[in-house]
Formats: C-alpha cells, structure tokens, sequence
C-alpha cells in the first residue's frame, strides 16, 4: 500500500504489525524533491545513514550530477527499506551554498583562501617544527564518530605510528567510550552481544537511559510494530524524562539524576533474592558471583527508592519484569553513559545479562548503543583511544603483533601509557604541552562541556589549530588551518553501525570546489611527513579505499573484529554483514557469546580492567588471578552522591540531550530546511509541577544558569521528573549574528555554556547530565510558542500541540509497504 506521510508530524510513519519470531515486513520509505519522480533518477547509488548510529541502509538517487534524493533499501537486515527523518530529508545539506570549497589560512588575525600546497605545508613545517623541538607527544588528534572506517585506519597508523604520539581520540569519547569500557569490563573486550533482530524475538525490552525513539528512530519503529502484532513484548523504560519510549512503556521509572548505579544495584539485589538467575550459566560462564551477591546484599529497593525518588514497590516490579522475561533485549545509551557513576551502571546491565544467561539466543542480548553512525568504526581502528582491532596496549604481544602488521618495531607505537582521551588532551593543549592539535570531522567549541574554557583554549597563539570539516563552524572560526573535506555521498567507504552491522556507502556525486575526502588529506599529510616503516618503505601503502580496506582486513585477523572474509564486492547491492566475517563465519555473525564468552582471557583481552568506582587500573597478574579462564565478569560498584548536588544557589538538576530532528551541533541537519523548522531553536523543558511552583508558563523566556556559565531559551512544560531541567545540545552560534560564541551582554544559546568539566573515572567520558543549575525568568512569553517540536519527549505535558511543524509537500513520504498498516494507538 503506498501512503504519502507527513514524517516530520509524524517521525516514525505508518505501522507493519510484527508478530513474535517472525521476519520484519518490510516498508520502504522514499523522499525526492520537488518535482522529481521515480522514473526520472538516472542513477540510485548505495549507501546508509550518516546521521545517527542505526546504520539504515539507503540508496542515493542522483540526476545529472547532484542528488536529488533517498530510498530505504528493502533487502538490508537493518531497515528493511525504512528511514527516519534526518536519513529522508538530511542529504540536502550536502549542497549548502556554504559549504568550505578551499582550504583557508590564518594571516593577520583573519582567515583567508589559499590553495591545497599552502595549506598542507604550513601543517607540515609545524608538525616537523614541534617534532624535532618537543617531540611526538606535542601533536594531537581529535577526530569524529561520522569518518569512514579507512579514514580512521589511516589516521591510526600516521599518528601512532608515523607521529608516534599518544593523544589520539575521537568525539566518541562523548557518547560512546562508556559502551566500550563497560563491554571490556564484562566481556574482556569490546563488540555489542546483541543484534537489532533481537527485537524482533524478545518478551521484554529494558531500556535504560535511551530515547531509542528519537535517536534510533528506525528500531523504534521495529519496537512499534511488534507492539501491534501478536504477542507484543513488555517495555521498562528508565528515563527522567516522558519519552515517547516512556509512554508506551509497561513500566516507567524516572529516577534522580546521578542515581542509575542505585537503582541498578537494587534490581539485581531483588533478582538474586527472589532466585532468577540461571545458575547453571553462572558457574560455566562467569566469576565473581560470591562477591557481588556479598556486595549487593544489603542494596534493597527500600535503599534505593530514598537515593532514586522512586517508590520500593516500583523498583520491585521493575526487577520482576527483567527476572520473568524469557528473553530479555536491554539497550543502553546517553542517560547511563553521560551520567554519574556510567561505567559501573552500564556494567551492571551486563551482570543482569550474565546472572540470567541472557545472551547468545535471539531475543536474549545487550546492546550498549553507540550515539554516531561510525562510532564502532573508532573504536575498532584505534582511532579512539585504544590499539587497532581491540589490541591490548598493555600486552607486549599485542604491540609486537601491530608493529608486525605495520612493519615497524614495538618501540615505535607508544604503549608506555593509556591512549590519551580527550578530556586530557584538551587539559594538555590549555597547560601548554600540546601545541598542535588536529581536529577533524567534529566540533569541540559546542560540544564539549564548559565552552568558555574551551574556546579559551582553541584561541590560544601558542596552540596551532588545524580543523577538518565541511562548513566554518565554531571551532573552524578559531583554526589557524581549515581544511575542506568531502563527506557522504562524496567519497566512498564503509561503516559499522551499533549492532556490528558493516555497510558499504558509495560516491554518488563530486565534492563542491576543492573538497578532499578525509582519506585524501590523510594520505597527502603522510606523504608529505615521508613517514617510514622499518625496512625504509612507506608507512601507508594504500591510495584508495578499497586498499585501505584490504590493509585493515590484515589488521583484524584474528582479533574479535574480523574482517577477513569481507570484500566490497560482498558489501556491493546486498545487505549489509555483521563482523566477525571470517573463515568459519564467511556470512558474518548475528550474535556474539553463543557459546561462553570468547575474547576474556588475559592472551586475548583488550583490557585487564579497572576499579569501577576509582578507575585505577588492574594490570595482568591481578586480571589472572580473577578471571584465570578467560570468563565473563560480574563487577560490583559501591553507589556514590554526584560531586554537584543540586543547592539553595542552584536547585536544579540539569540534564541535556537531543531530539529526533538534529544531529550533534546542527551543522548538516540546522541546514536542511524541514530539519531545522521542526526544531528552529534550543528550549529549556520544565515539569508541570516545577512550573506551577514558580508561576511560569509555556514560552516563558527564561535563564539556565550554573557555576560555569548561562543560556538562555524559552519554556517548554512537559512530563520531565520534578527538580530536573532538560536542554537539547545542539545549538550552537554559526546561525546566529554572534557566528561563533555568546554575546558580551546575553546568555549563550548551547547547553555546554552551563556543563560541568568532570568525566566519568572509568571510561573517562564527560558527565552532561549531573549540573546543579538555576532558573530565572527573563520574560514572560505572553502566547510566544516555545520553539521545542511536539512529537517526541519534548511533547507538552498536557497534550496540546501549540507549534506547527513545516508539513507541507517538501516533509512528505512515500511509503510502500507489502502489508497493510494502520495508524498507532495511543497508550499501551
């Protein structure tokens, strides 16, 4: 049936009701511009998202050289043909009328055009100049979640290797390190168990701080249409905030910021005591039974509920739905990750998985959510603060096998201290010790926290910038180098999505002016530098993708990320493939941990783990001895008050967070046109009863304020938990008449202008969500509408929908669905 669907009113699109265990109909999902009709596409070329981490395969259709369009692609595991809004519409931002066409140079305080042999030279004298005076740990990296695999492969291999410096990390240290630490820490190594097909076979679904609506809008839609076909799965949604995901929710739990760990601990507290755990998979497959049943022995929903603000009896009948589920899919993303205590939460996740045995069979798994398309493709490359192919930086083996791979002795790949993360690698550029850094594909001067340091430090004489993007952002405009790049669409390459799934994303069309693809530019600065292996050969031996691809697949042999069996020519019109893809899985692997946990012993692991509460790290003797057999590892973590409490001063807590319309700093999504009408302009969200109190209103204009800083944006009163304050993330000052920061006489307009410079101890991931904050009102709005959308968890808590979103034909979709759909219900 063909419907044509308003999916900016309505996100999420028309329903395939879903049976359990059966295969998930497909629908596909089609937008063309104005004007364009199917037959008129000359060419439709392969490639997925780019603008979250579902990976929802697409085809780009493409009209005398520029694009005119998406698909959903049909046969592919992850979508079925299905797109979510900023995958429909996000494209058009690839022919933005300004877009970086030349690279550009400081002179005179000013940026100004130059040619690419100016530009690369002037990287070159300082990296050469910084080398011989300060050596390698003086240059630093800072790339993105949303580059090609091969991008990050060759950035890996030039700077730990060419450079020979530490301070190698990407913005993934922001929303998905903590996912990686806590696999690590449970599983020895990195890699989802699960898979989205999960979805489709499990009898409860927990999700634990993910708005998987608005940030995986394609797997909500999976999740939607098992809720309307036979035997629907139960939903627990642990959430502060109403998400759609919370009010479809058998159970919703809104705890205190800064409490996940808490509630955690008491609901693996009440499945032990009442006797739901496998425990016949508990003595094969795990260690460390004895002492967390010890620790959580006195952590009741009694304890908790006064820490979380959540009745014990709730608490209760949350850890009867996880303890009677036969197969049980929990999801894991920003509200444990950017949250107080967020490896040891997200760990505990894992010991609910391996005290049930719930993993391995489809419907039972874990899936610590990635929050960028490529984020995988960072951590497996190295680009993120770990070694390629989950190598272990503390095992001689590991590192001697690398410098094998790369030709070079051990001694040349630094491994004499943790992989600098990016927190301290900033610290390190403000004291003075980085003086280059290179910043590529992202934007730190709107989202890292406390913005005014930030600026402060990228503004800095003594600190040569070079920013890699697409467009002058914020932090372009503090560069002393801007580099044009390519982006998708313009450049071929692959990327792995959250649930291991490889897709291959083809060049559909030129990049505009002087544009370089990411792996050009790389591959011209190692060329320039004359890095060497030790034979005297090149470094880098590959000149296209397709080589870096085939140069990576030597890397991942025989680590958990296993590319061998993987071609382009597999990845070519096809489905995208689950990694490991090997010789005893040439078709790839729905599901890791089948049969035990494979990657956990100390000759394999890609980390001997730390403390979860100090983040002190365990070094291999002390690994062996607690796990000798290489099993999964049940952690315990003692519950511990956030460093900033809400106060007299301050007596707020805030939180930040995003919305199904944008992306991380709006760069791409604030230029498309039905993107950014639905969500024009940041909103401070309020409880009705918090509004009531304070005698404000609906589009009051109003200040949020903490010890660093202040914004200001109008009211939006939804079902938030009393006490906490919600602000999205990802506006910033490029579409402003500031350009690149807050005025001198107003508050800003971005979240992190109030964020607090605190990280998580274990996985080192910066903590958005536990300010103490103020609220005061500037204005009252007097019938002035809040800019926030009315779809997702943004929604007024009254239910009255006071905006309009841009609708028309331009936010229209085809929908063709081999099965007949009828519109959702309301409440489960």
């Amino acid at each position: 049936m063909d419907a044509s669907v308003d999916r900016i009113a309505d996100p999420w699109g028309g329903r395939v009701p879903h049976g359990r265990h059966g295969p998930w109909p497909t629908r596909v999902d089609t937008y063309l511009a104005d004007g364009i009709e199917p037959h008129m596409v000359q060419q439709w070329v392969q490639s997925a998202s780019i603008l979250h981490s579902d990976g929802d395969a697409m085809d780009i259709a493409v009209i005398d050289g520029r694009m005119v369009g998406v698909r959903g692609r049909a046969v592919d595991r992850v979508n079925r043909g299905r797109l979510g809004p900023k995958d429909l519409f996000g494209w058009q931002a690839n022919a933005s009328p300004d877009r970086l066409t030349r690279p550009l140079v400081r002179e005179g305080g000013k940026l100004v055009e130059t040619d690419w042999d100016t530009a690369m030279e002037r990287i070159v004298s300082r990296s050469r100049e910084l080398l011989h005076t300060r050596g390698p740990g003086s240059l630093g990296f800072y790339t993105s979640g949303q580059l090609f695999l091969e991008e990050y492969y060759t950035l890996a291999i030039l700077a730990r290797a060419g450079i020979g410096t530490n301070h190698l990390d990407g913005n993934t240290r922001l929303c998905t390190a903590t996912a990686a630490e806590a696999l690590k820490e449970s599983f020895g190594c990195d890699g989802q168990p699960g898979s989205y097909d999960d979805i489709d076979h499990a009898d409860v679904v927990a999700l634990f701080g993910h708005n998987i609506a608005e940030t995986q809008p394609v797997q909500w839609m999976r999740i939607l249409d098992r809720l309307e076909g036979t035997d629907p799965p139960r939903l627990l949604c642990v959430d502060p905030r109403r998400t759609p995901v919370a009010r479809k929710a058998t159970l919703h739990l809104a705890p205190r910021l800064g409490t996940n760990l808490a509630l955690l601990n008491a609901l693996l507290h009440q499945i032990i005591r009442t006797g739901r755990i496998d425990e016949e998979y508990v003595r094969a497959h795990t260690v460390g039974f004895d002492e967390l049943a010890a620790h959580l022995q006195d952590q009741t929903p009694k304890w908790a509920a006064d820490i979380c603000g959540i009745p014990a009896t709730r608490i209760e009948q949350a850890a009867e739905l996880l303890g009677g589920a036969e197969r049980l899919l929990s999801t894991v993303l920003q509200g444990i990750y950017q949250s107080h205590q967020a490896t040891a939460a997200a760990v505990q996740v894992n010991n609910l998985h391996l005290l049930r045995g719930m993993l391995g069979r489809p419907g039972a798994g874990v899936l610590q959510m990635n929050g960028q398309p490529t984020a995988q493709n960072t951590r497996e490359c190295g680009a993120n603060g770990d070694l390629p192919g989950f190598r272990n930086w503390q095992n001689q083996a590991h590192v001697a096998d690398l410098a094998k791979v790369w030709n070079v002795e051990p001694s040349t790949i630094p491994h004499h201290a943790p992989p600098t993360h990016a927190m301290q690698m900033f610290r390190y550029a403000e004291q003075g010790s980085i003086g280059m850094l290179w910043i590529s594909g992202t934007n730190p001067a709107v989202s890292l926290p406390e913005l005014a340091r930030i600026r402060s430090i990228l503004a800095q004489e003594r600190l040569f910038v070079v920013v890699q993007d697409l467009y002058m952002t914020e932090t372009a405009q503090l560069a002393d180098v801007v580099l044009p790049a390519a982006t998708w669409g313009e450049k071929t390459g692959t990327f792995t999505n959250a649930d291991r799934t490889v897709h291959l994303s083809e060049k559909a069309v030129e990049p505009p002016g002087e544009a370089k693809p990411d792996l050009e530019i790389f591959l011209d600065y190692a060329r320039r530098m004359d890095f060497r292996d030790r034979d005297d050969g090149p470094l880098i031996t590959w000149d296209d993708p397709e080589s870096a691809f085939e140069a990576w697949k030597r890397c991942s042999a025989g680590r958990p990320c296993d590319y061998t069996g993987l071609s382009y020519r597999m990845l070519k019109d096809g489905s995208g493939i689950q990694w490991p893809v090997d010789a005893s899985a040439p078709g790839g692997t729905e599901r890791l941990y089948t049969d035990g946990i494979s990657w956990a012993s100390a000759d394999l692991c890609e980390e001997y783990g730390k403390d979860l509460v100090t983040g002190g790290a365990d070094g291999e003797a002390e690994y062996r001895s607690f796990n000798p057999d290489g099993k999964g590892m049940l952690k315990a973590a003692a519950y511990l008050p956030p460093h900033e409490m809400p106060d007299e001063a301050y007596p707020f807590q805030l939180s930040t967070g995003r919305t199904i319309y944008h992306f991380h700093t709006r760069t791409k999504t604030g230029r498309v046109p039905q993107l950014n009408a639905a969500a024009p302009d940041v909103w401070v969200e309020i409880s009705a009863a918090d509004a009531t109190r304070l005698d404000l209103g609906e589009g009051d204009l109003v200040d949020v304020s903490t010890r660093r800083g202040a914004l200001r944006g109008r009211l939006r009163i939804t079902g938030l938990r009393p006490g906490v304050l919600f602000v999205p993330f990802h506006y910033g000052y490029w579409d402003t008449p500031a350009g690149s920061g807050p005025g001198d006489t107003e508050p800003g307009r971005a979240a992190n202008e109030t964020t607090i410079t605190d990280w998580d101890p274990v996985s080192k991931q910066p903590l958005f969500k536990t300010a103490a904050a103020a609220l005061t009102l500037v204005e009252h709005g007097e019938g002035t509408p809040s800019p926030a959308p009315t779809t997702g968890a943004a929604a007024p808590a009254d239910g009255k929908t006071r905006t309009t979103t841009l609708g028309g034909p331009a936010a229209h979709v085809t929908q063709a669905s081999h099965t007949a759909w009828t519109p959702t219900g309301g409440d489960q």
